[in-house]
C-alpha cells in the first residue's frame, strides 16, 4: 500500500485518503493546541503560504498522545487553528501517532522512516528528564514531528519536533524536493 491509499478523515469528518496530494511535496505534521510547541503553527502557515504555489502542501494531523495536549473536538481544533494562527493548510481528524491504537498513516511513516534525520537532541533529553521516553527509537517523539514526502510518495526526511518550520535544514530539504 502506498501512502496515498491510507484512509484518513478530514477535520470535517469526511472519509478520504492522501491520493489528492499525489504529485505534490508534503510535510506531514502531528499537531496539538496546548503544547509548548504550538506556536509552530505560525511558522507552518508562513511556510505553507510561501511554497503552496510551487506544489507544496502541509497536512496537519492533531494527536492527543502527549500529555493530553490536544483534548478538543475537531470543531474546537479547527476554530483554534483559524482564530489563533489563520491556518489555511489542510487539517485532518485527530489520530494516534503511537501505541496500540497507532493510526495506519503513522505506522507507515515511522516504519518507512524510522530515524529522525534532523534532531538536535535537546528536546528528547528534556522530555527524558520528565520521564517521557520513547518505547522504540522509531516512535514519534512529541507533537510537531515532521515528515517530508516527495512528489512520488517517498518519505525523504524526518525532523524532530523542536526543528522549527523556518529551520534552514528543513527549508533546504524542502526546496530540493520542489525542484
Amino acid at each position: 500500500m502506498s501512502i496515498y491509499e491510507i484512509p484518513v478523515k478530514t477535520i470535517d469528518g469526511k472519509d478520504t485518503n492522501l491520493g489528492e496530494y499525489k504529485g505534490k511535496t508534503l510535510l506531514i505534521v502531528n499537531v496539538a493546541s496546548k503544547c509548548g510547541l504550538t506556536p509552530q503553527y505560525e511558522g507552518l502557515q508562513k511556510l505553507y503560504s510561501e511554497y503552496k504555489d510551487k506544489g507544496f502542501e502541509i497536512l496537519g494531523f492533531p494527536a492527543n498522545n502527549y500529555l493530553g495536549q490536544e483534548p478538543g473536538t475537531e470543531e474546537e481544533i479547527k476554530d483554534f487553528c483559524s482564530t489563533n494562527y489563520n491556518v489555511t493548510f489542510p487539517m485532518f481528524s485527530k489520530l494516534s501517532t503511537k501505541g496500540d491504537d497507532q493510526h495506519e498513516l503513522y505506522k507507515y511513516l515511522t516504519d518507512t522512516k524510522p530515524e529522525t534525520d534532523v534532531n538536535d537532541g535537546g528536546l528528547e533529553e528534556k522530555l527524558a528528564g520528565f520521564g517521557s521516553v520513547r518505547s522504540t527509537p522509531s516512535e514519534v517523539l512529541w507533537n510537531f514531528e515532521k515528515f517530508l514526502v516527495s512528489k512520488d510518495g517517498e518519505i525523504t526526511a524526518r525532523f524532530a519536533p523542536d526543528v522549527k518550520p523556518d529551520d534552514s535544514r528543513l527549508i533546504e530539504k524542502l526546496e530540493a524536493e520542489l525542484v
